[in-house]
């Protein structure tokens, strides 16, 4: 890399579709507008780096195409979103047959939105489709049965319809459907999550800027932790505040305190902020639709002895963690360093899932490779340059109602990781002190 590119990806080479970022430079977090003056996402490349990984996982795998229907597979092959209301719907859907261009089948006139402004994609390959909407048109009505014939036909003409096809997710009847059109059904969704293992400096910096958006999210809320507030307050505003900076999907927040910390409910209701109070809460949204996945704890007011206790332990484990994160290291060398489920006052380790844990982030939530005792002792995965993890930690405290919950989200460099969730938590902060 030549002096002048130090500074930022390697961009000189036409058509490279994963460039690399010049690992001892801090990850830029751009603001949410294009510029002449900086070269920051780019979206043309974005798409065609996503598109090239799914068409490597299918080659790799074997099948002949992938049908997918999950929302965050569509929007990585095709780069198509139509808000979060179609998350729940199981109504779009995506072909990627052999060497050919994905077909997206959109609900109404999103197709026809498509063919005007998502260029990328051929209009013949924006088509409307109409499966179901979870079973309110029942399958006899004959929707599924169409589209089931409409797709072997087309894997016909790409000369795969007698190999295996991916499927991810879709309604139990599409699922009957397809096989009754004659397609060889097998797990499309394994396909999918190698391709997102490995983001490019792309997906890595809109993960950045989601990240500084709950950086902000958390300074508010240090602010308004007092008396008379409640967790479904916090709530409201942090939703209010991340709408407001540019969010496309507040998926959750969960705003827990008091005696609710434990066990942890992973939700909030309308309790009221009292003095002396441990408070923790997750951020999940989603900036240009990559994810985050962020803890903090606060106390209100004042905190006691075991209170404390029980954050240094939480940090210390996640400290431990971050430090194994690198390339070649398998992901049962950092659930090792966590304690077990019987150490922190659960019977097992499936009644403790989740709350020791490292997943990756990316378009979903949940992306690989998954880190934690229950899965990762047995079936270890190798940690890889340009992954992005979120790693968790809960510690309980000794009143029996207080815990402790950090979560910091790192990127897998060429020597170690970065840290990208910044809002200080190397200490319990301690809000409206008194």
């Amino acid at each position: 890399m030549t002096p002048g590119n130090a500074l930022r990806p390697n961009i000189v080479k036409p058509g490279d579709l994963d460039p690399k970022w010049a690992w001892n430079r801090a990850i830029p977090a751009f603001g949410h507008t294009s510029v002449d003056f900086e070269r920051r996402v780019d979206h043309d490349r974005l798409r065609s780096y996503r598109l090239a990984r799914a068409k490597t996982a299918l080659k790799n795998s074997g099948c002949g195409a992938l049908l997918l229907f999950d929302v965050n597979n569509i929007r990585y092959i095709t780069g198509t979103k139509i808000g979060e209301w179609e998350r729940d719907k199981f109504c779009r859907f995506t072909l990627l047959a052999g060497d050919n261009d994905p077909i997206v089948w959109d609900f109404g006139s999103a197709a026809v939105h498509h063919k005007v402004y998502s260029d990328w994609l051929g209009a013949d390959n924006c088509r409307a489709g109409m499966l179901g909407m979870r079973g309110t048109v029942p399958p006899s009505v004959g929707l599924m049965k169409y589209h089931a014939e409409e797709v072997m036909d087309l894997l016909r003409q790409a000369g795969v319809a007698d190999m295996h096809i991916g499927v991810d997710v879709a309604e139990t009847a599409m699922f009957f459907e397809l096989q009754k059109a004659g397609m060889k059904v097998v797990d499309g969704q394994q396909i999918m999550l190698d391709a997102r293992e490995i983001k490019n400096i792309d997906e890595i910096v809109l993960l950045n800027q989601a990240a500084a958006m709950v950086d902000g999210v958390y300074h508010m809320i240090y602010e308004e932790l007092k008396p008379g507030i409640r967790e479904n307050d916090i709530v409201a505003m942090a939703n209010k505040m991340l709408y407001e900076m540019g969010s496309d999907d507040v998926e959750a927040i969960n705003a827990i305190s008091g005696e609710r910390c434990n066990p942890h409910p992973h939700n909030f209701t309308d309790r009221y902020f009292r003095p002396g109070d441990q408070a923790f809460f997750d951020i999940l949204q989603s900036y240009q639709g990559y994810r985050t996945c962020y803890y903090r704890t606060f106390n209100i007011g004042r905190a006691n002895d075991g209170q404390r206790d029980a954050y240094k332990k939480a940090r210390e484990w996640l400290d431990n963690a971050i430090a194994l994160i690198k390339p070649g290291v398998s992901t049962d060398t950092v659930a090792k360093v966590w304690p077990k489920a019987e150490e922190f006052g659960f019977p097992s380790e499936l009644a403790a899932f989740g709350l020791q844990f490292g997943h990756g982030l990316g378009l979903a939530l949940h992306e690989r490779p998954i880190i934690s005792r229950l899965v990762s002792l047995e079936n270890p995965m190798e940690i890889k340059t340009g992954m992005v993890f979120a790693l968790e930690t809960y510690c309980p405290a000794a009143d029996g109602f207080s815990a402790a919950r950090i979560e910091e989200e790192v990127v897998v460099t060429d020597k170690g990781c970065q840290v990208i969730s910044l809002f200080p938590a190397e200490e319990l902060p301690i809000a409206n002190r008194y």
